[in-house]
């Protein structure tokens, strides 16, 4: 007897060992019941944009060499100016003028003022209208034929890379906007000059040159700097937009879930029609009217700690 008895009191303890182990695991494992904020639809601007990285380069760089070898006179520009065709850059004598204008200066003014005007220098004329990007000379330096004394550009641009995934979304006249790292708060309008035929794949990752013509180069723009570039697909302004997290998106059709006008009504899920988006807005096309309350989940720590998402509706799927 006392046998039976110690064995119902061995199950019934087992008993309740398994089921408080079940309900701890329910408890751990269980989801929390989501918690959710209510937003306002309003009026916006959307931009729908690819982004990219490039650098500051000239459209055309040119090395300006000098005629003859000899030796530098007179420099007339500096790095920045802008210089126009047939200006005058600077004047350089040859070898055998540079000598006999030492000697003439070794024998007194006189002699140093005829000899000049019999022999004259010889002028470095710009060939193109741009901008000096590059003195590398000095009154007094001697070069050869195949050095170069000065470098020009006709004008800067932004050569960027694009993945071949976006390549599509650019097209030629296409706005861009232009933001160097260097000067962050000041972004240049721009607009998409070439597209690239030939792509480059480095480390397994193809992408394409596309040249961006900044339609004002501000003082400030150098060549080689960095810079990240917009491109803007689509505009839309002063649209109807809800914010991308109050947007459930199953089976190819979008919701949102409507606050309730009266405390005692449930919230209420709405079909909507959207249009463009940006990532954190989103156009609205049907469903929806402006000051229009919805809600958006708030997601939990564990959540964002785990990547999972919580977005789910209380009544369930539908």
């Amino acid at each position: 007897m006392k046998w039976l008895t110690y064995k119902k009191t061995l199950a019934a303890v087992l008993l309740m060992l398994v089921v408080g182990g079940a309900y701890g695991i329910w408890r751990y494992t269980a989801e929390p019941a989501p918690a959710y904020r209510e937003l306002t639809i309003t009026r916006g601007d959307i931009d729908v944009t690819v982004l990219a990285t490039g650098v500051v380069q000239p459209s055309n760089r040119l090395e300006i060499k000098p005629p003859i070898a000899g030796r530098v006179e007179q420099v007339l520009v500096n790095e920045g100016q802008h210089v126009r065709r047939g200006q005058v850059l600077a004047w350089m004598s040859s070898s055998e003028r540079a000598a006999l204008i030492d000697a003439a200066r070794a024998k007194g003014p006189e002699e140093l003022k005829r000899w000049e005007e019999l022999y004259r220098p010889t002028p470095i004329i710009a060939p193109i209208d741009g901008t000096i990007i590059l003195r590398n000379a000095e009154p007094g330096q001697t070069f050869q034929v195949q050095d170069a004394m000065l470098a020009m550009s006709d004008h800067l641009i932004v050569r960027a890379q694009v993945d071949e995934t976006d390549i599509a979304l650019i097209k030629l006249r296409q706005p861009a906007r232009i933001t160097l790292d260097a000067y962050a708060d000041k972004p240049i309008d721009g607009t998409v000059d070439e597209i690239a035929f030939e792509a480059k794949t480095v480390n397994n990752v193809t992408t394409y040159g596309v040249d961006v013509l900044p339609k004002n180069v501000p003082p400030f723009m150098r060549s080689g700097m960095t810079a990240n570039i917009s491109f803007i697909v689509t505009s839309r302004r002063d649209v109807l937009v809800v914010p991308a997290e109050a947007v459930q998106t199953r089976q190819g059709r979008s919701r949102v879930l409507v606050a309730a006008e009266r405390a005692e009504d449930k919230p209420m899920l709405r079909e909507v029609e959207l249009g463009a988006s940006d990532g954190r807005r989103t156009e609205v096309l049907a469903g929806l009217h402006e000051g229009d309350k919805v809600l958006a989940p708030q997601i939990p720590k564990s959540a964002r700690a785990s990547g999972s998402s919580p977005f789910g509706s209380p009544f369930g799927r539908r």
